[in-house]
């Protein structure tokens, strides 16, 4: 069996620091995972990938050739890619009983503008037979400001209905939200499981009052659909990761249908006495 994991979230929330911890972990446990690129503007990796979209096409030389600008650029990337998706399957094709690492860019158009991410799933799942899901990472410095939260909250809603599969929201970077002797933060427990009145209380006292009908209605829409809440994620504490890891190997069954392996110093005349 075949599985993947999209890891997604908007820039900066720390997915290429996740995807190293990850595999790291993994290969504690000895479990064999790959590492996917699909960033054309990636530079460095802890983890050389095993595939990569900038073999494919790279944003620099998109921006150099073309003369288009960053943004411009990888939309343009994400386009080619989503036209030579046969590239990811010679790539991906020869990997079998394997686990897939997939490190995405943090481009909120891959899911809403572009269906890169969305299209990525289901070739992932119907063409190429993998079990897939996906992770999204939102930085705990969200948490101090508000309104930029719930942007998040509504942000990682629009991706996993977007993505149709199983998906796990993260918290990252929570070795952040410490007091000074090292405790984590009150009340950070309302911001894991979205506490809408968070909105409500504080926010509308810093908005112009003709907000707040808006604030009531995203508050509305977070409670009717009630599907996100968040894990803690510190790469720097290996029961977090490893915490993680379980979640997204019970999202897809991991190991369920594997047949039990014979350790390899025993054969089968071993078990003849039971």
């Amino acid at each position: 069996m075949r599985y993947a994991v999209l890891v997604t979230g908007p820039a900066g929330a720390g997915k290429s620091t996740f995807c190293a911890s990850l595999i790291t972990h993994a290969n504690t446990l000895g479990r064999q995972v790959h590492l996917v690129n699909l960033d054309p503007a990636a530079e460095r990796f802890e983890y050389q990938p095993a595939v990569d979209i900038r073999d494919l096409i790279s944003l620099e030389d998109v921006m150099e050739e073309l003369e288009f600008g960053p943004n411009g650029g990888l939309v343009y990337c994400f386009e080619y890619l989503l036209n030579n998706l046969d590239f990811l399957e010679d790539e991906l094709g020869q990997y079998e009983d394997e686990y897939l690492i997939i490190d995405c860019p943090g481009q909120i158009e891959l899911y809403t503008h572009i269906p890169l991410l969305p299209r990525l799933a289901q070739f992932l799942q119907t063409r190429l037979g993998y079990r897939t899901s996906a992770v999204y990472l939102v930085e705990s410095q969200f948490m101090q400001d508000k309104a930029k939260y719930f942007a998040g909250v509504l942000s990682a809603m629009s991706c996993m209905l977007s993505l149709g599969i199983s998906m796990l929201c993260l918290m990252s970077k929570m070795d952040l939200v410490k007091d000074d002797k090292g405790r984590v933060r009150r009340e950070v427990g309302r911001y894991l499981d979205p506490d809408p009145n968070l909105l409500l209380e504080d926010v509308n006292s810093q908005t112009n009052p003709k907000f707040h009908s808006l604030n009531k209605a995203v508050v509305s829409l977070i409670e009717d659909q009630n599907i996100v809440s968040f894990l803690p994620l510190d790469v720097s504490a290996e029961d977090s990761v490893n915490t993680i890891l379980s979640h997204i190997d019970n999202m897809m069954q991991y190991g369920e249908d594997e047949e039990p392996k014979v350790p390899k110093d025993m054969d089968e005349g071993d078990f003849d006495d039971y």
